[in-house]
């Protein structure tokens, strides 16, 4: 066994074509470190609807050059067989360890395989090479990025010729076509032959994002701004200057792409401390709202004055900024349909519905809500937004920046602010207030115990509301395809429980609705709403023994 494992590593380094990743491996063979070696080649990381996302390091199991450009092989033979030989392939990406040689690499193998192949011009916001497929006609995309995921970690997310990324049944038969790639070096991987473009295709996104604003609405709201050590600086800051709002004020420390991301312990706007720099930033500069992009610009979190809490910031949920959005758009008198997954507010959909609006629910994720007919506006409650569904068929961090920035222009203008608009939507709707529960693990099988746990003997009742039914998403719905996850509707609540698709996490989404008769009863609905919320907490915990 253990020369076997040595074996199966020495014929990975004999053909790994990165310096850094052989030297690594080496060491680990001369060491004979059989528990790292067999970390490493316990199998293959696993390209689904996510594509690839994994930590750097050399094997199979690992985010690496080598496999990498098996996955380039994978896609381009995916595409031929698709009958889209000689289409075109755009390739971007972030500014994290490996992206761009993972960007060139693509590059390579797809001109190797026959198709045209061209990258953006520097690392850029994954929204811009959403935009870019359908804006040049491409039969396919290939952002390299982790989006939110720790330093160490990266990714391949894989678009079609839509401007959508994948679903079943194509990441399917891209594994297999992934999996029936040979040796690296029967790879055609030629020195050069794709395009570098240049900013003609930012250009053409930045002029598409006046297209989410009205024409001359107000645009006064003064930011603070954080790329979170992302790529979103440049872009954002461009949009805003573009559309006439002051300059954002940005947060020094993370303004420039770092993949060590120094200041955070996790680069995404929703851990514990991630916007301890932009709140004192925005303490010395007072402005109407802070707003942060995660590290590749898809997704947007707000912050907003509330004297009520400490330090005087509070971040909105995703589900508020959603609600927020959607009530913004019916305010200007859009058609369409709204969208969300359904771990998001049933909120929207009431507000769809007073509006008389198309509403629809899907499966996690924006390769779902992407999909849907007709799609005018789709959010999810992990700060994700697509606001101008016709220019980014992906969430968009930067447009969804804008659309915030203008809502609070408009309301400051009458002498209001986001926290007011969202009181009325509670006495319009009912208080619709919302949580997580999430569990990060080393070892998965925690998070495979408790689902099992929970399919086994489901709770009856949760913070002394009775469980009215219980549905196991892996069988499908009506309206629904399979997925592992469990929802549980309540008397005025709802839970839903999942495995992350992109991290090492359990996952509990809850909700749950108060009503309101007036302004008066705010104070009360949301301490009832907290009340709930962490008996739900406490009593989902115990069930499923987390």
């Amino acid at each position: 066994m253990e020369q076997d494992l040595i074996a199966q590593a020495r014929t990975w380094l004999a053909e790994d074509p990165d310096p850094e990743t052989r030297d690594e491996l080496a060491k680990l063979i001369a060491a004979e470190d059989l528990d790292e070696l067999a970390a490493r080649f316990a199998g293959t990381l696993q390209f689904g609807t996510a594509g690839l996302r994994g930590e750097l390091g050399a094997g199979p199991m690992r985010m690496n050059r080598s496999v990498v450009i098996r996955a380039a092989a994978g896609l381009a033979a995916y595409l031929t067989a698709q009958g889209q030989g000689g289409g075109l392939v755009v390739i971007g990406y972030d500014a994290r360890y490996k992206s761009a040689d993972f960007a060139r690499d693509t590059a390579a193998v797809m001109t190797g395989a026959g198709l045209r192949a061209a990258v953006l011009p520097r690392p850029l916001p994954t929204p811009v090479l959403a935009y870019a497929i359908r804006h040049l006609g491409a039969v396919a995309g290939v952002e390299v990025t982790a989006s939110h995921n720790p330093p160490r970690d990266n990714g391949y997310k894989v678009y079609l010729g839509d401007g959508s990324q994948i679903v079943p049944p194509a990441d399917g038969e891209i594994a297999a076509a992934i999996a029936a790639v040979g040796p690296l070096d029967t790879v055609p991987r030629p020195e050069e032959g794709w395009e570098l473009l240049g900013d003609e295709v930012l250009d053409a996104y930045l002029a598409r994002t006046d297209a989410v604003l009205a024409a001359g609405s107000p645009r006064t709201a003064r930011i603070v701004y954080t790329a979170m050590h992302g790529v979103g600086t440049s872009v954002l800051t461009a949009a805003f200057a573009r559309a006439g709002f002051p300059e954002p004020v940005l947060v020094a420390e993370q303004a420039e792409p770092d993949p060590a991301f120094p200041t955070v312990a996790f680069p995404n706007p929703e851990e514990p401390g991630a916007m301890d720099l932009a709140f004192a930033t925005a303490r010395r500069a007072v402005p109407d709202l802070v707003v942060a992009n995660d590290p590749d610009a898809d997704r947007c979190a707000v912050a907003v004055p509330d004297l009520a809490v400490a330090g005087g910031w509070r971040m909105l949920r995703g589900d508020e900024v959603g609600a927020l959005l959607a009530a913004h758009l019916v305010g200007r008198g859009v058609t369409g349909t709204f969208a969300e997954s359904i771990v998001s507010s049933s909120l929207l959909g009431r507000i769809a519905e007073k509006a008389g609006l198309g509403y629809e629910e899907t499966l996690t994720g924006f390769k779902w809500i992407a999909r849907v007919d007709g799609l005018r506006y789709g959010y999810e409650e992990a700060l994700g937004y697509c606001v101008d569904p016709d220019g980014v068929r992906d969430k968009d961090g930067i447009t969804a920046a804008l659309l915030v920035a203008e809502l609070a222009s408009e309301l400051k203008e009458r002498g209001r602010t986001l926290l007011d608009l969202l009181d009325d939507l509670a006495v319009t709707h009912g208080l619709h207030a919302t949580d997580q529960l999430s569990v990060r693990v080393e070892d998965l099988t925690v998070i495979a115990d408790a689902m099992r746990r929970l399919r086994e003997q489901p709770p009856t009742a949760l913070a002394g509301l009775a469980v009215t039914s219980a549905e196991d998403l892996s069988e499908g719905t009506e309206l629904l395809p399979p997925t592992d996850g469990l929802r549980y509707h309540l008397t005025g609540a709802r839970v839903i429980v999942r495995p992350s698709g992109t991290e090492p996490k359990l996952k509990c989404y809850l909700e749950v609705v108060v009503p309101v008769a007036s302004a008066d009863e705010l104070p009360a609905a949301r301490a009832r709403g907290a009340e709930l919320l962490a008996g739900i907490k406490r009593d989902l915990s115990a069930a499923a023994g987390i």
